[in-house]
This record gives C-alpha cells, sequence and structure tokens, in this order.
C-alpha cells in the first residue's frame, strides 16, 4: 500500500509462509541516496512488538534489506530479517512470542517512509502449515498436545519427536506446530506447571516420560520406528537423561542448552521442598544431583547483587567440587542414539557450554557409535529458540521462582542461533532417520 502520488512501495517476497522461511523485502522507489526508516509492527499474544531501522537507498532508490545494512536503528548491519529479531515489546514486561492459539499466524505491519511519502506491507508468518492437526492428549495421565503433519507430507506414518520445556514448564506447542509443519508427528508433552500436573519441577519421576514413549509409539507407530526427544534448559538435561535411562526406545537426542550434570529443583522447585531438593526420581527414588553434599557450592553469587541476577555463577561453584560432579554426571555412554548439542558462550543460567563440552568429550573418549554434532555460539545466551522471532527480551522473571535474572547473550548473536541451530537440527534429524531406516533394512535382510 502506497499513499496517494507516491511512487515508494515495499514488497515481502513471501509474503506468507512458515515462520522459519527467510523473507526479501524490497523498498522501491525512494530518491538515490536518501534515508529510508523502515519500521515493523507485530501483535503477539494481544502485545504490540515494534522495531525500527533507517538505510541509505542504492542509486536506482531501492532497499533491500538482504544487501543494504541498517546505519541507524534497532539492529545494525546486514540481516534480511533483522526487523523481526530486533523487535521489543511497546509494553516493557511482556515476553510472550506468539499467540495462545499456536495456528494463529502472526501478521506483521512493515512500514516505509522517506520523503516521498509512505508505504505498508504485510508480512505472514505460520508457526501451524495448513492441514497441521492438533490434538489434546490427557489420557494414561498424560498432559500434552500432539501435532500431525498435513496430508501433503503423505498419509504417514511419519518420524516422531518428543518436546520437553525446561525449568518454565507448561507445553511447548509452538516447537511442536513447526515440527508437524516439516513432516514430524509432534508431541508436545508437559511435566509441570500443566492442567492437572504439579505447579513445581520437584519430584518428576523419569517413568512419566517412558510412559510417554510408549503411548507414541503405540498410537502412532513411527515411521522406522523413530522417535526423537528433544528439549531445552532443564529439558536438554532431561532428553540427555531420558537416552542414557532409556536408551532402547530413544531414536535421537537433540539437547538445547543442556547439563551434563542431574541437578536440584533449582529455580523450578516447590518452595516446600526448597532449591536443593531433587528433581529426578527413577524407581522412586532421587537421582543424586549437583548440589549433594558439595563442597564447594554456593548460591550467593546468584542471590547477591543487584538484578538481574546471573544463575550461571552458581553453578560454577558447584563445578568446583570433582567428587560432586562425578556423582551427578548423566551416564550419556549409555545413549545408544545422535546426539545433538547446542550451547552458548555467554549463558546466564547455567554454563552450557561447559556442560556441553562434558559430554561431548565423554561420548568421544567411549567412541560413541553415532553421530554426536555440538554447536557453541560466539557471544549467545540461553534462548535459542528457531529463526526469525524477536531475541531482545534478555532479562526476566522466572515463570516459577519470579526471580529476575539473565539468560545472557546479545540480541544478533541470539538471533544468528535461532537461525543456525534450527537448520542444523532439521539436517540433524534427517540423517538420524536415514540411518535408522539402514538399520532396519539390515535387519530385515539377516531375517530374512
Amino acid at each position: 500500500m502506497t499513499t496517494p502520488d507516491s511512487m515508494l512501495m515495499i514488497t515481502v517476497v513471501p509474503a506468507d509462509g512458515l515462520i522459519d522461511v527467510p523473507r526479501r523485502i524490497v523498498v522501491t522507489g525512494a530518491a538515490p541516496g536518501e534515508l529510508v526508516q523502515v519500521s515493523s509492527r507485530t501483535l503477539r499474544a494481544g502485545a504490540a512488538w515494534q522495531s525500527n531501522a533507517r538505510f541509505v537507498a542504492d542509486a536506482a532508490g531501492h532497499v533491500d534489506l538482504s544487501l543494504a545494512p541498517a546505519v541507524e536503528g534497532d539492529y545494525q548491519g546486514i540481516s534480511a530479517m533483522g526487523l523481526l529479531w530486533s523487535q521489543t515489546p511497546e509494553q516493557e514486561g511482556r515476553r510472550e512470542l506468539f499467540h495462545a492459539d499456536v495456528q494463529q499466524p502472526l501478521a506483521t505491519t512493515l512500514r516505509v517512509q522517506a520523503a516521498g511519502g509512505e508505504a505498508e506491507a504485510e508480512l505472514v508468518q505460520r508457526l501451524s502449515a495448513d492441514g497441521v492437526i492438533r490434538r489434546e492428549v490427557r489420557e494414561q495421565g498424560l498432559v500434552g498436545t500432539l501435532f500431525l503433519p498435513p496430508a501433503s507430507h503423505g498419509a504417514g506414518p511419519h518420524p516422531a519427536v518428543m518436546i520437553l520445556n525446561g525449568s518454565g514448564g507448561g507445553i511447548n506447542e509452538p516447537r511442536a506446530a513447526l515440527y508437524a509443519s516439516h513432516g514430524y508427528a509432534a508431541f508436545a508433552l508437559a511435566y509441570f506447571k500443566a492442567p492437572g500436573l504439579s505447579d513445581y519441577i520437584s519430584n518428576t519421576p523419569l517413568e512419566y516420560f517412558e510412559q510417554g514413549l510408549d503411548w507414541l509409539r503405540a498410537t502412532l507407530r513411527p515411521l522406522h520406528d523413530f522417535v526423537a526427544v528433544s528439549g531445552q534448559s532443564r529439558g536438554g538435561e532431561l532428553v540427555l537423561l531420558l537416552g542414557a535411562t532409556f536408551p532402547e526406545k530413544v531414536s535421537a537426542v537433540l539437547a538445547y542448552v543442556p547439563s551434563a550434570l542431574v541437578h536440584s529443583g533449582q529455580n523450578a522447585c516447590d518452595p516446600a521442598i526448597g532449591r536443593e531438593g531433587p528433581t529426578w526420581l527413577l524407581d522412586g527414588k532421587p537421582l543424586t544431583h549437583q548440589w549433594e553434599n558439595n563442597r564447594h557450592a554456593s548460591w550467593a553469587p546468584f542471590d547477591q547483587g543487584p538484578p538481574p541476577h546471573r544463575h550461571a555463577l552458581a553453578m560454577l561453584t558447584a563445578l568446583q567440587d570433582k567428587d560432586a560432579v562425578a556423582r551427578a554426571r548423566i551416564h550419556v555412554e549409555k545413549i545408544q542414539a545422535p546426539v545433538l548439542l547446542f550451547s552458548a558462550t555467554d549463558d546466564g543460567s547455567w554454563p552450557s557450554s561447559v556442560y556441553s563440552r562434558m559430554v561431548s568429550d565423554k561420548l568421544e573418549e567411549v567412541a560413541h557409535p553415532h553421530a554426536v554434532e555440538w554447536h557453541d555460539y560466539q557471544d549467545a545466551g540461553h534462548a535459542i529458540l528457531f529463526p526469525y522471532v524477536p531475541t531482545t527480551q534478555i532479562s526476566y522473571a522466572h515463570p516459577v521462582s519470579k526471580r529476575i535474572s539473565t539468560g545472557g547473550g546479545q540480541p544478533a548473536a541470539n538471533a544468528h542461533a535461532d537461525h543456525h541451530s534450527w537448520q542444523h537440527a532439521q539436517q540433524f534429524l534427517k540423517n538420524a532417520i536415514a540411518r535408522k531406516q539402514e538399520q532396519a533394512s539390515l535387519t530385515r535382510k539377516e531375517v530374512s
């Protein structure tokens, strides 16, 4: 849309698509060498987010955001989707990036302003492709949401991914919907802070997740019996644990900013149990965690000083007791599947780079017979998601403890981690599925 008598235009290609699809945003009709302002505004869960940047029009009066550097504004340099990842909420404190209904698209208004007038265009992002099926799961004690691929990906069966949140709890529907849009049967399983479940992470039995894996297989009969587990933060710790505890039931492990160690309840604990109480149970018994009988562990570096607090500082004190670390180590060498690790050098929540190196080194030491990938993102923080979402809200109140803390990282580095990790996650899964198919074919030949 342009103003009357204005030659100024802004176009988006494609205008409508999945959230991880890059767009080409081009302004035409400006004067050569003119300073052109482009702004964005998106309603996310009822709250407005916005950004703006200024560019210099080229000799043809064009600004192509994939080629032109932002010279002023909310991001600097060349970034085709910079106007999206640099968005900030107009109302301070808002953090929700997606609508409660993940099948509702996100619509962004792009506005260009220059001496010759102004123009607008709309950019639509979808987590859920047309035809994706969403089904709430409330059976066998499980609480979650299952997303199934659209008919365009065939009638199935499809490979499956079980998706687990971190210390914020709840059901990770956005990631599951996007996985389904790419052809996976995606099961977002909650384990606390969801209907019918505890409000806290404390004393969570690992058998609950085993039941989730069994339910997924029994219900869907996944392609090649492939069921991956993907988790972030405490969920990253959890998926490594699941791979080590139930190795025959896990086909691939995707661990985002994980821990190599079992941790206590920490910020998501039941206050009646305390942050040094157990998180995970197996056969009714708590797993030994890093804080138990730790001679050096101290909360002081996290608790003291002005907000935003940096949780990773306390975790580093606990790493000084090598005996306690050894007792709490997740036995990743028991995993019988490919492993993908994502970490960040400026992780404010815990030292995911250190933890990921511990996992990678152990798997190398035992000559792990499956693929192992580790990507460590320089200057990025704890929140690694998927492409083209805002990365600016680095400090926040924890959803359970309400403590103000920082996840760390810089917005541009976080945006790079979002983009790069999603690309590699997709390829990792394709490779793991192909390998599972090869193994299934060999097994059939041996049987015949």
